[in-house]
């Protein structure tokens, strides 16, 4: 199931990802950068593991993780996170716990698309990226 999500994926749209970031606490100037990027998301899977990188001219990060065990994460904006990816419904859940908060990033496939909703309390952020050939 994980592997239908393999490839790489780039940006095509991002809406309301200020917001986003400003409900986990990024600073405005990382928002800024953050805004501008339009990153390529590598994901692969081999033998059980998983590797998701995320790649932009800002910055390159990435995990590599089992689906449903909890590991240390340090994110894109410096938050140390505990992390843990599941299956849900055929959605990739990320979910990152980290100071007494919690926010999820739901990846699922919709008509050849990635699409990343990012979730913190009641704010939603929606990215959309494109696989590429």
């Amino acid at each position: 199931m994980v592997d239908l999500f393999a490839g790489t994926w780039k940006m095509i749209s991002s809406e309301n990802f200020d917001d986003y970031m400003k409900a986990l606490g990024v600073g405005f100037a990382t928002r800024q950068m953050g805004n501008m990027a339009k990153p390529s998301l590598i994901i692969s899977v081999d033998q059980g593991m998983i590797s998701m990188k995320s790649q932009s001219t800002f910055k390159t990060t990435e995990v590599k993780f089992k689906l449903n065990e909890e590991f240390d994460e340090t994110t894109a904006d410096d938050r140390k996170t505990k992390t843990v990816f599941t299956l849900e419904n055929g959605k990739l859940v990320q979910k990152q716990n980290w100071d007494g908060k919690s926010t999820t990033i739901e990846r699922s496939l919709e008509d050849g698309k990635l699409i990343a909703k990012c979730i913190m309390n009641d704010v939603v952020a929606v990215r959309t990226y494109a696989k590429e050939d």
